[in-house]
């Protein structure tokens, strides 16, 4: 939350702190509570003034963020609970000061309690990928399933017939869904138009293409897939797999306007194969990250680099 707390909501977070507690006593109690290390208030001059010392302490914390992520988010979390603010009643100008108050928590809630729900879906999915790869290496058949997959995979790569390896790679991939029990559907005409493969998952539908060829898929591709989807239910996404990558124009065209498609390359593909990370965490990390940001083709190496895989 930290890196992604706004300008305004580090303001929001000052005032918050200055309007709850009106002696620098509680301030200093409630934040001895909220720190991991609460040693560090000894570098303040708790002889200045409040809203000075609030401002200093913000901003020491949020300088080092890597190091004080916690104690932002326990400090804003616990903020953020406070619904009671009698004990600002019986000062001078009571009631107006439970007012100030309130009002402070509350602009500080619309700032960050978005940020800390994403931190919770994040949190929520690196758990769940962890249990799937802990319940992958405790289930033998299933590794051995997923090696045999991989190998039909690799093969591949040797294949001269262009055709005939993307009918083997629909049947590669239809055997990775089956794996993970996504209910695969395997590929099939609706109305003239061909699709390679469907698959379900937490209640959202995904048709699914694939392409192994020796261009990056264009733009032109995404469109005619893209159009199949949209015709669609509203609860129905689209999964490309395109072995070789996709070119930048086609993947920027088709993240304007509403993310209906999500992008997998033979990158992703391996990283699966090789137990690095399962297919539904790949897939529910690609679809969070396109609804935060709109960017369709979110790279396992990506998710590396942004520690979330």
């Amino acid at each position: 939350m930290a890196k992604q707390i706004s300008p305004a909501g580090i303001m929001a977070l000052k005032e918050a702190l200055c309007s709850v507690y009106w002696y620098k006593s509680e301030l200093r109690g409630f934040l001895q509570l909220c720190l991991n290390k609460p040693g560090i208030l000894n570098n303040f001059n708790w002889e200045n003034y409040k809203r000075q010392i609030a401002s200093d302490v913000v901003d020491y914390l949020v300088s080092r963020s890597e190091i004080h992520l916690g104690d932002l988010t326990k400090i804003c979390y616990e903020l953020c609970r406070i619904t009671d603010f009698s004990h600002l009643k019986p000062l001078d100008d009571g009631p107006q000061k439970v007012e100030k108050a309130r009002s402070a928590v509350n602009q500080l809630k619309k700032l960050v309690q978005p940020h800390q729900e994403i931190q919770k879906e994040q949190d929520a999915i690196k758990q769940r990928q962890a249990l799937a790869a802990k319940k992958l290496r405790e289930n033998t058949a299933v590794r051995q399933k997923l090696e045999t997959i991989k190998n039909r995979y690799m093969a591949l790569a040797g294949s001269e017939n262009a055709q005939s390896r993307g009918f083997e790679l629909e049947r590669v991939m239809y055997e990775l869904f089956e794996l993970f029990d996504l209910d695969p559907k395997a590929s099939f005409k609706n109305l003239g138009e061909q699709v390679d493969g469907a698959f379900s998952l937490e209640g959202t539908e995904y048709l699914f293409e694939a392409k192994w060829q020796k261009d990056l898929v264009n733009k032109a591709d995404l469109a005619v897939f893209t159009d199949k989807v949209r015709t669609k239910l509203e609860n129905t996404l689209g999964v490309f797999l395109s072995i070789n990558g996709f070119s930048a124009d086609g993947v920027t065209a088709h993240q304007a306007g509403g993310a209906s498609i999500l992008l997998i390359d033979g990158a992703d593909l391996m990283a699966v194969f090789e137990e690095r990370i399962d297919f539904i965490s790949l897939l529910l990390r690609k679809k969070r990250h396109a609804a935060q940001t709109g960017n369709i083709y979110f790279s396992y190496y990506q998710m590396v680099a942004a520690g979330g895989a």
